[in-house]
């Protein structure tokens, strides 16, 4: 756990452009949207036209992560982007992102449940990287950014927080959103590259290119889980 001596406690993790001064106490993780619906078959994602496979590769170095910052007494924070039942904080301009072969949109049924709503099945955490519910708050957000429309901000200023180590998927959606939001409110960000996927590998890469680009204009990224688990 946290005592008083880790408070002052600066670790050095190997990352681009240069290396990240992790500070555990003001540090927390935050694992953007490893949701049943983009990561399992017959969810969103898949119904998109996405191999999920290819996001599925983050689930083992995400549980090791997951793991050690428990473990550091870290907070840990999970996102889930989704709709409220009713559909009332679905812009039009996101419904008719369906499946143009099917027709099949957010809010319709799918194999787990509605696909994209709060409180069902495929909307959820996967199981593998399941919350834990007493310390572990889950921020449900309707858009890409997990600041946007949520109390995100609100929960990291209460627990002190001045960093974030950001994984998740996808790389250039939720995950990249989520650190350009950060990073104008004034928070460092460190990506793992081993821990965010893209349905495109090409757009995973650029994504990863431009986080770091100009001195790191939005954050840092490095390899693996294991550069950070190392040094906490």
């Amino acid at each position: 756990g946290m005592e008083d001596g880790a408070k002052e406690v600066l670790r050095t993790v190997r990352a681009e452009p240069y290396p990240f001064a992790l500070e555990p106490i003001k540090c927390a993780l935050l694992v953007i949207d490893m949701q049943r619906d983009f990561l399992e078959a017959g969810g969103f994602g898949e119904m998109l036209g996405n191999d999920v496979s290819q996001l599925r590769r983050v689930i083992a170095p995400n549980q090791k992560l997951l793991a050690a910052c428990r473990n550091a007494g870290m907070l840990v924070i999970h996102t889930r982007e989704g709709h409220r039942p009713d559909l009332s904080d679905l812009p039009s301009n996101k419904l008719l992102r369906g499946n143009k072969t099917t027709g099949q949109r957010i809010g319709d049924k799918g194999p787990m449940g509605r696909i994209l709503i709060r409180g069902e099945p495929g909307h959820d955490i996967i199981p593998e990287l399941y919350p834990i519910a007493t310390k572990e708050p889950v921020i449900d957000k309707p858009g890409k950014g997990a600041f946007y429309a949520t109390d995100l901000h609100a929960i990291l200023q209460a627990k002190h927080v001045e960093q974030l180590i950001v994984t998740g998927v996808t790389t250039e959606v939720c995950v990249h959103t989520t650190v350009r939001e950060a990073n104008d409110r004034g928070y460092n960000c460190l990506v793992p590259a081993d821990c965010v996927a893209s349905y495109f590998p090409e757009f995973h890469e650029s994504a990863l290119a431009m986080l770091k680009a100009q001195g790191g204009i939005f954050g840092w990224v490095c390899t693996s889980a294991d550069d950070v688990i190392s040094i906490l």
